[in-house]
């Protein structure tokens, strides 16, 4: 899909402000149909671990504060460090966290996993629309971070889906159909104008910070993550949902997200692009290694 959007903006089939009409459509319609999707259709009251809860919820902000970190002490600019943070506790959770698992243990055991969606995703999309909003370049305002997660169209598809899945509100057939329809737009369509925004003078531009975040994002934070978890005893379908959490590629949202909320677009987008290539590579790596010593 990435490809596809390269040569349609090198066909000239789309221009800048058309590519930004379609990021907004993808932003305010497509993403929060499929946040609201994921969590409508994950019984979150069916399967919980709660040792797995804190643990997953322990690393994420563990990770997010490490990135943190790590940009205010490596990066100047404020936009750039805002989207460094991103690529390096955010994951392509959503997206990959049931085939991985499903691909594993089968469509009857990912109740675990299903869950895990529906508490770890919330929470990534909070910290990215705090992170991006502090680190917008002018002072923060806390009224407008505030105002920026309760807006955001994301976390209003994931409450309203929260509310649905807890109070068990039956959702008319032809209507969820629709929704799934559209939510199955979402990735598609964001990965088409990825690639159409893509510039090769663009890697160049913001290298030393991708290479940080590719190595955070795929090797060094899965590689203490995991570990530790292992030796706490976390086993099984608990043990590959958090590879499905900590060793995923940058969430394709991520780019989408940073555009639209004026962060450093150039380094989303290739953290996006350049983890989703080598994670083919990284995480058949990790699970080939943990099944070898009996995790999972």
């Amino acid at each position: 899909m990435i490809i596809v959007g390269y040569f349609v903006r090198l066909s000239g089939m789309v221009n800048d402000d058309e590519l930004n009409k379609f990021n907004k459509m993808v932003f305010h319609t497509l993403f929060p149909m499929l946040m609201f999707s994921n969590i409508y259709h994950a019984d979150i009251r069916e399967i919980v671990d709660i040792r797995l809860i804190i643990f997953a919820v322990a690393a994420v902000f563990a990770v997010y504060f490490t990135g943190m970190a790590i940009a205010v002490k490596t990066e100047k600019s404020s936009r750039s460090r805002g989207a460094l943070i991103q690529a390096i506790y955010r994951s392509n959770f959503v997206i990959m966290g049931l085939p991985i698992a499903t691909n594993i243990y089968g469509h009857s055991n990912v109740g675990v996993t299903a869950v895990m969606v529906a508490i770890i995703v919330p929470i990534f999309n909070v910290l990215a629309v705090i992170t991006l909003e502090t680190y917008k370049g002018s002072a923060v305002n806390p009224r407008k971070i505030v105002m920026g997660i309760v807006t955001n169209p994301l976390i209003i598809g994931i409450v309203i889906g929260l509310v649905f899945s807890l109070l068990s509100i039956p959702f008319p057939g032809i209507l969820e159909d629709t929704v799934s329809e559209i939510s199955a737009a979402a990735n598609p369509m964001a990965l088409i104008i990825l690639g159409a925004s893509f510039r090769t003078g663009g890697v160049r531009e913001c290298r030393k910070n991708l290479v940080t975040a590719v190595l955070m994002r795929l090797v060094i934070v899965p590689g203490i993550v995991l570990t530790v978890a292992m030796l706490l005893g976390i086993k099984g379908i608990a043990f590959v949902t958090l590879v499905s959490i900590f060793a995923a590629p940058c969430a394709i949202s991520s780019f989408t997200m940073a555009l639209e909320m004026k962060s450093d677009a150039n380094l989303a987008g290739n953290a996006v692009i350049f983890t989703s290539a080598f994670s083919c590579f990284t995480m058949f790596g990790w699970l080939l290694l943990f099944k070898s010593m009996g995790v999972f």
